[in-house]
């Protein structure tokens, strides 16, 4: 499961010389980046209990991804509820992932958009995406594409990744918009700029047809890279053929092969095709080579 806590610990730890439970929570924020979820378990449980919703959406986070104590998604709902009642956008967008998700056994989706709603109020642009994909798929929403993109956007300009993504293939493919390929790789590069892999992908392939920016092959081999390291199949494809060819990199078929052969194991289109073709260019001490790095590899966080 993917972690919750990320806008959490982008708060301000300045607060801790105004009140003692800001102190706690402060404390429980420090203990957190230094991965000691013990410890911040310990400092948020008072100022939680005692009515602080940050320390509340703390103990959530903390129990939904088993951090610092046992996973435990009913406990998580106590604690996102208690935040979310008081008003934390926070609160609001992780007790509507909950009904949405049925982490508890109370799958909801009615419910879900209805937190949903009252977070991207508050410009929360997690709930904003959210909104987004129940329109777009009809879950506790009318099905409504228009409607879809637009709460797409707003999630986007507010720098949610996910949301770029989308609508920049919703660009790319003229999903209730126009087909722009500008604007699709426009959408795209703020994604990626973020880390997110299939947006560096998707980038990647635009670099290298010329389609929306001028045709670069270093950029797109930089784009593949970047996202292959993540472990994005496709990605490791291209920049297998990249390296094979020679195009924006120098040509390695070591690392050819390699990337082959991680693409290959995941079952890649081509994959088996392309590594035959890398292989007869290689020695056996090459290949050799290739396979050790690529059974050593693993992604980057």
């Amino acid at each position: 499961m993917k972690r919750l806590c990320a806008a959490l610990l982008a708060l301000p730890l300045t607060v801790a010389l105004i009140h003692p439970a800001a102190a706690d929570y402060a404390n429980g924020a420090a203990a957190y980046q230094r991965a000691d979820y013990a410890a911040a378990l310990e400092e948020w449980r008072a100022p939680a209990e005692a009515g602080n919703a940050e320390a509340q959406l703390g103990l959530g986070n903390l129990y939904a991804n088993g951090e610092g104590v046992e996973q435990d998604f009913d406990e998580a709902k106590i604690w996102f509820l208690k935040a979310a009642e008081q008003g934390h956008a926070g609160g609001q967008y992780y007790i509507g992932l909950l009904y949405a998700r049925d982490w508890t056994g109370e799958q909801d989706s009615d419910k879900a958009v209805i937190w949903w709603l009252k977070a991207a109020a508050q410009d929360h642009a997690g709930s904003e995406y959210q909104l987004g994909l129940a329109h777009e798929h009809g879950w506790g929403a009318e099905a409504d594409m228009t409607a879809a993109i637009e709460w797409y956007t707003r999630s986007a300009e507010h720098g949610f990744a996910s949301a770029q993504y989308v609508l920049g293939l919703a660009y790319a493919k003229g999903r209730s918009v126009e087909v722009d390929a500008a604007s699709a790789a426009g959408w795209y590069r703020k994604a990626a700029d973020q880390g997110f892999a299939k947006a560096e992908y998707n980038l990647g392939v635009l670099y290298f047809k010329g389609e929306g920016v001028e045709e670069d092959y270093a950029e797109s081999a930089r784009l593949y890279q970047s996202a292959a390291d993540k472990g994005s199949i496709d990605a490791q494809n291209n920049l297998a053929g990249m390296y094979a060819l020679g195009l924006g990199v120098e040509r390695n078929f070591v690392l050819a092969y390699m990337w082959s052969t991680l693409a290959l194991a995941e079952d890649a289109e081509n994959a088996d095709e392309n590594r035959d073709r890398i292989a007869q260019r290689m020695t056996d001490k090459e290949i050799a080579k290739a396979e050790r790095m690529a059974a050593a590899w693993q992604p980057v966080e």
